[in-house]
């Protein structure tokens, strides 16, 4: 009702809580006696104006998941009661980025011609170098998503016997926990008794001090590149060496 009757400054919030202040010390005796319909009309017309069903549709075209917890709220609000309906939402907001991380996207990438960028193979028109599988993951890595980045690498491998070098991109990765750690671990020692080397790149600086003070780094089958390029220029010419000796 306040911005209906146009407040523009921060001062009306002021002048409103002054005036309910007074409303709810000395005029309760002249309110009492109002139908509880009034009351309701009065509060129907203040909210009516933050109601916007083109809110849900736009929404519902962005992103699923964010519409199935606006619907989830407007359901249980209409139906139980408006903290019900907003604890609902809070949930299955939660659920779902849980869910979300749990499987993040991981992208097999090539490098765009006559560039040093590199980007999803399935997405653009890129060249990959037999025998490097580079892999970029776009989450960080904790106990829930470790066991999937596992299953992801060990199923690339096994489907391309001509793997030598798999390269794991870490320019999202913002975190890496104890659980996760203890599966880039497991991931480099079956990568070596399979005869392949195990390489990071683009590992951001906080990430890496926290490997540097664990063991993972001297126990590294491969190398720690600054960036893809470079990993991809070092790791050619061993592939292009290795098929020639094959």
């Amino acid at each position: 009702m306040n911005d209906d009757a146009g407040a523009r400054t921060p001062a009306a919030g002021i002048f409103t809580a002054i005036g309910i202040a007074g409303a709810a010390l000395f005029l309760t005796p002249l309110l009492a006696d109002l139908p509880q319909a009034v009351l309701a009309a009065t509060i129907i017309l203040a909210v009516l104006s933050l109601v916007d069903l083109r809110a849900i549709a736009r929404t519902h075209a962005y992103s699923r998941r964010d519409f199935a917890a606006m619907a989830a709220t407007i359901l249980v609000t209409l139906l139980v009661g408006v903290e019900q309906g907003i604890s609902a939402g809070v949930i299955l907001s939660l659920v779902m980025q849980l869910y979300r991380s749990a499987r993040p996207h991981m992208a097999v990438v090539g490098q765009v011609p006559g560039t040093e960028h590199f980007r999803n193979i399935d997405r653009h028109r890129v060249e990959t170098c037999p025998g490097i599988l580079s892999l970029r993951v776009d989450e960080s890595l904790y106990f829930a998503n470790s066991r999937f980045l596992e299953d992801r690498i060990a199923a690339l491998v096994a489907g391309d016997p001509r793997i030598r070098h798999v390269v794991l991109m870490c320019p999202s990765v913002s975190d890496i926990d104890a659980s996760a750690l203890e599966s880039l671990q497991e991931i480099n020692r079956r990568l070596a008794e399979a005869g392949v080397k195990f390489h990071l790149s683009e590992v951001k600086g906080p990430v890496m001090d926290r490997l540097g003070r664990s063991d993972f780094l001297r126990h590294l089958s491969g190398r720690v590149f600054l960036s893809q390029h470079e990993a991809t220029c070092a790791l050619r010419g061993d592939c292009a060496q290795a098929q020639k000796l094959s």
